[in-house]
């Protein structure tokens, strides 16, 4: 898995590629934990493949964290990802672009 980020003001961006799973998740967690000031997150998995229940908890620790603050999107999931979303009820818990 690989993490690219970007920063627009108080907004930052991680773009997720590849697998989060038990292995891979860990290092999304520390990328959100060190985004320090940022105000807004945003996740863009367009190019995430998969996602493990390991994956599912770092988002909903990130989107806890964040909507205290400017809030957290999850943006081009695709349609396996959504699944899992909704087979899990991430779909009604996570603002999804």
């Amino acid at each position: 898995m690989t993490i690219a980020k970007t920063e627009n003001g108080t907004e930052v961006c991680l773009n997720v590629d590849g697998r989060l799973d038990t292995t891979t998740s860990p290092e999304l967690e520390k990328a959100i934990q060190e985004l320090g000031k940022a105000e807004k997150l945003v996740i863009d998995f367009e190019k995430l493949d998969y996602i493990s229940s390991a994956g599912l908890r770092v988002l909903l620790s990130a989107h806890k964290a964040f909507s205290k603050k400017g809030g957290m999107v999850v943006r081009h999931a695709n349609d396996q990802i959504m699944d899992v979303f909704e087979v899990t009820g991430f779909k009604d818990i996570l603002v999804i672009e």
